[in-house]
């Protein structure tokens, strides 16, 4: 048996299911990387699976905290939810999973790190669930995501998660106009197995933040912060100036 072989045996007892359609838990597990390097040869990468994980995983996660919580408005909610299911609270899952050595992927980005990256930890969660879906239904899928998230959703009760500062920002700037508030990737470097993402915020026609990460979603968020500091700067020295005058 390879050691490939050994982890993937190893996640499903983790995971304790009875998997009917194996090739869904598989295809959850492989990364583009792997795809590309071995030109197809029947591989199908998990990307699909998790675009239908992330749907998933926000109807359970929404409809958990819509009935814990009757007392909470929905701009609470909202921010609960988005940092429960943030990207470093998806890789912190995923680690505790150990789903990063269970991985198919490339070498290049098994070199650069790519089992420790949280965008692809993060990720892999999500085509995890969308297999999970698939195979075991919304029951078992609901069962399995509350668990995994526990402490996830304590932490956010308690307010010791990280913020959400596209959230935030949001907040604060429908208050002063309804315009939207459009996020756009600016740059992108780097090799595919190590791309490094600049967002932009526009909003009334300008740029207002700016941010770099290794995923886009990280990138987005410190644009967020980004121009979320600048917001503040810019109201405290307007209180400033209001005072001495």
């Amino acid at each position: 048996m390879s050691k490939q072989d050994e982890q993937l045996n190893r996640l499903k007892h983790r995971l304790g299911f009875h998997w009917h359609q194996p090739s869904l838990l598989l295809q959850a597990l492989t990364h583009s990387s792997c795809v590309h390097e071995s030109r197809g040869h029947g591989l199908s990468h998990n990307q699909r699976l998790e675009f239908l994980g992330d749907a998933v995983l926000e109807l359970i996660v929404s409809e958990h905290l819509y009935k814990s919580f009757p007392e909470r408005t929905e701009g609470e909610l909202t921010k609960m939810r988005a940092a429960t299911v943030c990207e470093p609270s998806l890789a912190k899952v995923s680690r505790g999973l150990d789903l990063g050595r269970s991985l198919r992927m490339g070498r290049g980005e098994e070199r650069s790190g790519g089992r420790e990256r949280s965008s692809i930890l993060a990720d892999a969660f999500e085509a995890l669930l969308g297999a999970v879906y698939l195979d075991q239904g919304l029951e078992v899928t609901r069962t399995f995501v509350l668990h995994c998230l526990n402490p996830i959703l304590e932490d956010v009760v308690a307010g010791r998660l990280d913020r959400d500062y596209k959230t935030e920002l949001q907040e604060i700037l429908q208050q002063t106009s309804p315009e939207p508030v459009t996020y756009m990737i600016m740059n992108e470097t780097g090799p595919d197995h190590d791309k490094t993402f600049t967002a932009g915020i526009l909003y009334r026609g300008e740029i207002i933040g700016k941010g770099s990460g290794h995923s886009k979603k990280e990138a987005e968020q410190r644009a967020a912060k980004d121009a979320f500091s600048r917001l503040e700067s810019f109201k405290n020295a307007s209180r400033q100036n209001g005072g001495n005058k």
